[in-house]
């Protein structure tokens, strides 16, 4: 059950910042962590919510970028649920240009994931990538950055309207994943696929080391389709293929700090001139943040959801 309830505000540690929040994202690892199959890492807020926007509310003694009223966004690891929220300040950041407050609450957790995803496989012009929900606040901005990259790009949904929307912020091919999808994949790919940014996990694994190309990268960032499952390495040793699994939120904070500057650099400026589309967003009160994952929890949802923190 989620309850709205009072508790003692959190206070920032030196190299922290307090943050009065306006807005939180909702995102898949909250609902895992709201069934118990998510828990936060060591010294983290127990509270959910993995990204929030707002202003500086005050400032840790070691921080010296940051000043109180500053509009901002943050990288969380827990908290984010919440009238106030801390993040250390090398993972707070400036909202993109253009985009208000309470929208920009959406669109850090999934532009880390991506972008450090993206960095591994050096994807670049000509090569295919393939993601799945790309309706969704992963998938959205995946198919955008991938495009902006000069991929070929191939994703997945499961109704004519969300196919119809992958295919206009840019996927060259939307595919049903309730027929034969592994089997257009294939179609569409030619060679092979280049990366796949998989968060569907074991239940797809098999058709991902068969789609690969050569020298191929298979990129495991969630496990909506279960969390135990087969790998053919004959197949994958075939492909040269490379399979990797990571979570942002247990990464250290110097990583993340690397990772937030490099949005800043690279992704806010695609952002600010429209190659990246802000999504659809879907706006929940804080107070009815049970509503808010039953949303998310639906499949019927285009775009990013936001908790609105008004007060």
């Amino acid at each position: 059950m989620l309850e709205l309830r009072e508790v003692e505000a959190p206070q920032p540690r030196p190299d922290e910042v307090l943050i009065k929040v306006a807005a939180a994202g909702v995102n898949r690892p909250d609902l895992a962590q709201r069934q118990g199959h998510y828990q936060p890492p060591p010294g983290a807020s127990s509270l959910i919510g993995l990204e929030v926007s707002g202003t500086i509310a005050e400032v840790g003694t070691e921080v010296s970028n940051w000043e109180v009223e500053d509009p901002c966004i943050a990288l969380l690891a827990g908290g984010g649920y919440a009238e106030y929220a801390v993040a250390p300040a090398s993972q707070v950041v400036p909202p993109p240009l253009g985009v208000e407050l309470v929208a920009a609450a959406g669109v850090i957790e999934v532009a880390a994931t991506v972008y450090s995803n993206l960095e591994l496989a050096d994807l670049a012009d000509g090569d295919v990538f393939l993601v799945h929900g790309g309706a969704g606040g992963i998938g959205s901005f995946a198919i955008q950055y991938a495009k902006s990259l000069g991929a070929t790009v191939i994703t997945t949904a499961g109704s004519e309207e969300k196919l119809r929307y992958c295919l206009s912020i840019g996927a060259d091919r939307a595919i049903s994943y309730r027929g034969d999808w592994a089997a257009e994949v294939r179609e569409a790919a030619g060679n092979g696929v280049n990366m796949i940014l998989d968060n569907m996990g074991a239940k797809y694994l098999g058709d991902h080391v068969q789609l690969l190309a050569a020298d191929g990268l298979l990129a495991i960032i969630g496990v909506q389709g279960g969390r135990s499952g087969t790998l053919d390495l004959w197949s994958l040793m075939q492909r040269r293929g490379i399979v990797t699994a990571s979570l942002l939120r247990f990464r250290p904070v110097a990583e993340k700090a690397a990772i937030c500057r490099g949005l800043v650099e690279r992704i806010w400026p695609l952002i600010a001139d429209d190659t990246i589309k802000m999504p659809p967003l879907t706006v929940f009160p804080l107070a009815e943040a049970a509503a808010a994952h039953a949303r998310l929890e639906s499949g019927d949802n285009i775009g990013k959801i936001i908790l609105s923190v008004a007060r």
